[in-house]
């Protein structure tokens, strides 16, 4: 259905990106008339790195980067999942639907692949108005131990083990420690499940799956 991963939990807990601002100072040379000349009598210690300074790496900085890598599919096995991943936000506490039946969707508020004790999240239609069954139909099948690989933008697979899988009511769900940190490298994948609300369109719960990361797989040369 159209709203299918909305958490539908008004307090909703929002995620933020901090924000660092870096910034250099210029200071110019003053005019020395007459000053002594100056001579070192010790040898001190090597001098910080923490500001920019003239020269070829002063003034030109590398930009910062973000650490990690973007998921682009997802394959399960076991479920019959073999999907490309798309990039998704989560706007004002809601989780922004999935744009079709076969895509999933990753939130780039939440982890990134590679990144130790970050939760990447994930969210698929179960199933959609004008098809049948989608790509996360299957997902409540999963039990402990079951793969999932997550292909990042660098072209190695990440591999993740299941940890459980559980249903919870939308209106209930404890949403902090389903999409929020992990104290882990994890990866939770959230669909539509239980009985369909036909009066008001939406399903009552959801099918939540959080998995462990167990390897990298590297990208074949």
């Amino acid at each position: 259905m159209k709203d299918s991963t909305r958490l539908n939990r008004r307090d909703l807990a929002r995620f933020g990106i901090g924000a660092l601002a870096l910034g250099a100072v210029g200071i110019a040379p003053a005019r020395l008339l007459a000053a002594p000349k100056i001579e070192s009598t010790q040898r001190g210690e090597m001098p910080t790195t923490g500001g920019l300074r003239p020269g070829p790496l002063g003034l030109n900085p590398q930009p910062l980067t973000v650490a990690g890598f973007q998921p682009v599919s997802i394959a399960i096995q076991k479920a019959g999942v073999d999907a490309i991943v798309e990039t998704r936000e989560i706007v004002d506490g809601v989780m922004q639907d999935p744009t079709g039946p076969w895509v999933v969707s990753w939130y780039k508020e939440t982890g990134r692949l590679g990144v130790p004790d970050e939760n990447v999240v994930m969210a698929a239609h179960v199933d959609y108005w004008d098809v049948g069954p989608a790509v996360f139909y299957n997902i409540r099948v999963l039990a402990e131990g079951d793969e999932v690989d997550v292909t990042g933008d660098d072209g190695n697979i990440y591999r993740y083990a299941v940890e459980w899988q559980k249903l919870f009511d939308a209106d209930n769900a404890p949403i902090q420690d389903i999409v929020g940190p992990t104290n882990e490298s994890a990866l939770t994948l959230i669909t539509c499940g239980g009985q369909f609300d036909y009066a008001n369109g939406h399903y009552i719960s959801r099918t939540v799956v959080r998995c462990k990361f167990s390897e990298k797989v590297a990208a074949a040369s």
